[in-house]
């Protein structure tokens, strides 16, 4: 059983840069996935790196209530995969797999978790002739390979395309299902795939924790619904949706229930085009096919909306929606 804490404070300078202050806590349950979520720049990864030891720092870490903040990376007994895999080139991907051995009482054996991530028959080649998933597999099995108490991936599927993505992305869902693991990106759908609880950074800081539901269908801040793909409807600007909310629904007050909300969040895929019955009357601005659906950019009042269907309408024509109050939520 392995559970994980940190409550970092502190301010980082690099060079040529100006001072950044991460004040953010986290904690990962045992076998649970913690995804920490934001855009570039938010310190993400800095809190990641942190929490493994490669910055000194203020605050703690602890793992199953003992505090390791003093110590060294390699001791620490944490696994961790870089964005840029960070493999050693002259190394065989035995070797590299072997590598963390040194540090471990009882390492895995490199050729079994090679055979498990599909990529045993690489084990003699060296990391220049690999493609960017075969680089990625191999480092995630020598982070695996010391037996880490908590496994720390750092953005590990942004530089691969999209089918290669997918196919590690199902296998994380698998890897991660047995340790204590902490995920940092950028990435929605990952976000959404693998976590079992989320915390949503901007500038340094933690603005909203919860579980993927929580957090995608109920953003407690603009920033955190536009991050995560919501529409995000002014109230002010728009008197149908305020007519919406007239009386006791899910959209009256404040996060907390308390006062009249000044704007409300809405998923696209809740949007709802209708043939006949709808709410109110939009506009099509813009209509752009993504995968098997379509990606609609409504108009109304004085703000867009953007829904999703299989079977878009013309730009420029006129269509009734629905905006299902239950999913009409207050940030």
């Amino acid at each position: 059983m392995t559970q994980l804490a940190a409550d970092i404070a502190s301010t980082f300078t690099a060079e040529g840069a100006e001072p950044f202050t991460v004040d953010a806590t986290l904690e990962a349950g045992d076998e649970e996935t913690l995804v920490i979520l934001g855009p570039s720049g938010s310190g993400k990864t800095l809190l990641l790196e942190t929490v493994a030891g490669f910055h000194g720092h203020d605050g703690t870490v602890t793992v199953n209530g003992t505090d390791i903040a003093d110590r060294a990376p390699e001791r620490r007994d944490f696994g961790f995969v870089f964005q840029d895999y960070a493999l050693f080139p002259h190394m065989t991907v035995r070797d590299n797999v072997r590598y963390g051995a040194q540090y471990c009482e009882n390492p895995r054996d490199a050729e079994g978790l090679l055979a498990e991530l599909g990529v045993a028959h690489l084990a003699d080649r060296t990391p220049p002739t690999l493609s960017g998933g075969e680089k990625q597999r191999v480092a995630l099995a020598r982070a695996l390979a010391v037996r880490p108490d908590v496994l720390l991936l750092d953005e590990p599927l942004a530089a691969l395309d999209v089918p290669t993505r997918q196919s590690l992305r199902d296998d994380l869902v698998d890897v991660l299902a047995d340790v204590t693991s902490i995920y940092v990106t950028h990435n929605r759908t990952t976000a959404r795939a693998i976590a079992d609880r989320i915390i949503v950074m901007a500038q340094g800081q933690v603005v909203q924790r919860g579980t993927p539901d929580a957090v995608f269908e109920r953003p407690e801040s603009p920033i955190v619904a536009n991050f995560t793909g919501s529409n995000v409807i002014e109230l002010a600007s728009t008197p149908a949706v305020r007519s919406l909310l007239d009386g006791d629904t899910p959209g009256r007050g404040d996060a907390h229930g308390n006062g009249t909300a000044e704007r409300v969040a809405i998923r696209p895929e809740a949007v709802r085009l209708d043939d006949d019955n709808g709410d109110l009357r939009a506009t099509v601005r813009r209509v752009v096919r993504e995968d098997a659906t379509h990606r609609v950019t409504l108009a109304f009042d004085e703000v867009t909306v953007e829904s999703f269907t299989d079977s878009p309408p013309e730009v420029g024509t006129d269509v009734v929606i629905t905006l299902p109050r239950d999913r009409l939520h207050p940030c």
